[in-house]
């Protein structure tokens, strides 16, 4: 049973053992009084509204985002989950709102297992869900061996979901009371040295592939990006690239791209099939997918004997910040170019990158090494006087 025709079967059902009110109407939200009580609203009722039977003909949903909606609601539906209903609400709340695709799948997915994991504790009402459950289902998540990283990113969802449950007094604020804080290693990004950069390029002997991965490292984009590039966004001319909507942000931006960028592009343009609309197109879709991008890196680095390094598509956008940065370009610059909306995710980069720091790092060992610190156990009077004056130094105890 396809996702779409499952949604259908399941919506359509007008009662249900419980009956509840939901959703008052400052949230602009569609409402149908129940035949039995006008006060009283049936989850279902609701749904039917904002179900594709009621606004989209069934056979005739072109939407990605719209079918991958449909997906994880026949899903959550089906679970017979404690909470569905109000998960499959959230849900349609993101999509109103226009966030990006993959959010929505997201975090349906993280929301159906996190409703798993809460009837596991025995518990059938969202509405008893406490404090203890969240620190639970973090416990929980650290167990299964995820990173640290993602167990973040689902504590950030069920959090979302649980203060639209407080909006629409379903539970009550208390909850989000001293809120459980994940504390992340400041790890670096990993670019990769000149090296290994020539070592893998001069493995690569396919003009589509070898466009690809250069189009990444000289431009920055990321690859979920660069796939979604249609021919008409290049402007040979100028060595640019139009993004209309970015992957994260769902900001445009204007990228460039080298000459050899640009030499290998016009390779592939002249060898491509002229008649296929995306720039890098796959045999059965019209774009070529992350996996398969991800596939040929990989047997590339395996030729190039990098494949113990742990490279993979993103490390060439982080290796072209990091170049970047040593060049001299100023950070807001490489914000723009990057699609960070926030400058603090460009300076993860700077930490990276300080070729200023490396060389006094290295110009100071020169002097140790030749034995010109032989004065290493002198205070210096004036600096201590300073410290003094800013009551900095303080005595050891």
């Amino acid at each position: 049973m396809t996702g779409q025709k499952c949604m259908l079967a399941t919506l359509n059902q007008s009662e249900r053992e419980y009956q509840y009110p939901f959703l008052a109407a400052e949230h602009h939200l569609l409402t149908v009084p129940s035949s039995e009580d006008s006060s009283i609203e049936s989850p279902h009722s609701k749904l039917n509204l904002f179900s594709p039977s009621t606004r989209l003909a069934s056979d005739n949903i072109v939407s990605p985002k719209r079918l991958a909606l449909n997906r994880i609601v026949c899903r959550l539906s089906e679970s017979k989950l404690p909470g569905n209903d109000y998960v499959i609400y959230c849900l349609y709340g993101q999509y109103s709102r226009n966030l990006a695709t993959t959010t929505i799948s997201r975090s349906g997915e993280v929301l159906l297992q996190f409703l798993a994991f809460f009837k596991t504790l025995g518990k059938y009402l969202i509405e008893d869900v406490s404090r203890k459950d969240i620190v639970a289902y973090v416990e929980h998540e650290q167990d299964r061996g995820l990173k640290i990283s993602s167990v973040k990113g689902n504590l950030v969802c069920v959090y979302a979901f649980l203060k639209f449950l407080i909006d629409n007094k379903i539970i009550p604020p208390d909850i989000l009371h001293n809120k459980i804080h994940i504390k992340l290693p400041k790890t670096l990004p990993k670019a990769i040295p000149v090296e290994d950069i020539k070592q893998f390029l001069a493995v690569i002997d396919n003009d589509r592939d070898r466009a690809l991965f250069l189009m990444l490292l000289h431009t920055g984009m990321r690859i979920g990006e660069l796939l979604n590039v249609k021919v008409t966004d290049i402007i040979l001319s100028e060595r640019k690239i139009m993004l209309y909507l970015g992957e994260k942000n769902l900001e445009g931006r204007v990228v460039y791209y080298s000459d050899d960028a640009d030499k290998a592009l016009r390779q592939w343009l002249a060898t491509r099939n002229p008649g296929e609309e995306y720039l890098f197109y796959g045999t059965t879709r019209n774009s070529l997918c992350y996996v398969q991008a991800w596939m040929k890196m990989r047997d590339y680095l395996k030729k190039a004997n990098l494949d113990h390094k742990g490279y993979s598509p993103h490390s060439l956008r982080h290796t072209f910040a990091t170049n970047m940065l040593n060049a001299g370009l100023r950070l807001e610059v490489l914000q723009q170019l990057l699609g960070h909306k926030h400058i603090e995710m460009t300076l993860q980069y700077a930490r990276l990158s300080d070729v200023t720091r490396e060389t006094e790092y290295f110009k100071a060992m020169a002097k140790i090494e030749q034995g010109g610190n032989d004065e290493h156990h002198r205070i210096n009077s004036s600096l201590q006087a300073v410290f003094e004056k800013k009551k900095l130094l303080r005595p050891y105890r």
